[in-house]
C-alpha cells in the first residue's frame, strides 16, 4: 500500500471509530530518550540477563542486582518528557475519539502527556511496596532518594527492601489493569498498536483479543510484528513522526 493511501485509510478508520483504543509498547517512548528492551546495541537486555536482574526470583535473591541495573533507567524515566506520539494520543482522548490506552510501558509518559484512561499492564514507578509489611510509598520520591544515595530503598517501619510497583518476570499482571484492558480490547472497533513487537506474553494477547472481537487493526512500529499480516494498515515508521501526521489528516478531513 502506498504511504499516502495508508495514511488516508488509517485516518478514515480513526475518524469512523466509535471505540478507538491504543496498545503501546516501548517503541512509543524511544523518542523521549527511553531505550527499548530488544533493539541491537541499544536494548536494555543487550548487556543484562533479565532473569537475573529483572525477575521476581532474582529480585528476592539479590535486590542489589536489580537496583544496579535499574538505576540508569530510573533516572532516564524520571527525566523523560512526552514526545509527539504521546501528545497525539492525549489529543485524541481530549477530543473524545480515543477511549483507552493500554500500555506495556512503566514510564508514566501517557499520564504526563494528559491521558486519563491508561491501563498499565506492566506496572509503574509511581509507587513502591515493602516486600515484608506491604506498606506503599511514593515511588518517585523513593527513586529520587535512591539515585542520590545509591542505597537500596528500605521500609522505614520494618527495614525490609522496597520494590517499585513494576511487574518483573515471574509475576502476574495486575489483575485490575488486565481486566480493564481486556474489556477495552473487546469493546474496541479500531485498535492502534504503537511501538510494540508483540512478543511479550500475556500482554501481547490483548491485540489478538481485540481482533477476535472484530476490531480493525492499525500497526505503527519500526520493525515487523507477528500481527502485520492480519492488520488493516501497517506503518513501519517512527510513531513520533507518524501519529502527528495522522492527527493533521484527521483535522483536515473534518
Amino acid at each position: 500500500m502506498e504511504a499516502v493511501d495508508a495514511i488516508s485509510k488509517a485516518v478514515t478508520l480513526i475518524r469512523s471509530a466509535r471505540n478507538l483504543a491504543a496498545f503501546t509498547g516501548a517503541g512509543i517512548s524511544t523518542a523521549s530518550g527511553i531505550p527499548d528492551f530488544r533493539s541491537p546495541n541499544s536494548g536494555l537486555w543487550e548487556a543484562a540477563d533479565p532473569m537475573l536482574v529483572a525477575s521476581i526470583f532474582g529480585f528476592r535473591a539479590n535486590p542489589g542486582a536489580f537496583f544496579d541495573w535499574v538505576r540508569p533507567l530510573a533516572k532516564t524515566i524520571l527525566d523523560a518528557k512526552p514526545n509527539p506520539a504521546h501528545m497525539a494520543l492525549a489529543h485524541l482522548e481530549r477530543i473524545g475519539i480515543l477511549k483507552a490506552v493500554i500500555t506495556q510501558n512503566i514510564d508514566m509518559l501517557h499520564q504526563r502527556a494528559g491521558n486519563q484512561i491508561v491501563y498499565e499492564l506492566h506496572g509503574h514507578f509511581r509507587e513502591a511496596t515493602c516486600t515484608h509489611c506491604f506498606r506503599t510509598f511514593d515511588g518517585e520520591a523513593i527513586l529520587q532518594e535512591f539515585l542520590r544515595s545509591r542505597d537500596i530503598p528500605r521500609c522505614d517501619t520494618c527495614n525490609s527492601v522496597l520494590k517499585p510497583n513494576v511487574i518483573l518476570f515471574g509475576e502476574q499482571l495486575p489483575i485490575q489493569a488486565l481486566r480493564h484492558a481486556q474489556d477495552a480490547a473487546k469493546q474496541a472497533d479500531v485498535l492502534l498498536i504503537i511501538g510494540s513487537s508483540l512478543e511479550v506474553a500475556p500482554a501481547s494477547e490483548i491485540p489478538l483479543l481485540a481482533r477476535r472481537h472484530g476490531a480493525k487493526i492499525v500497526i505503527i512500529n519500526l520493525e515487523q510484528t507477528l500481527m502485520d499480516g492480519d492488520a488493516d494498515v501497517v506503518f513501519h515508521q517512527d510513531a513520533a513522526q507518524l501519529l502527528p501526521e495522522l492527527i493533521r489528516g484527521l483535522e483536515q478531513a473534518n
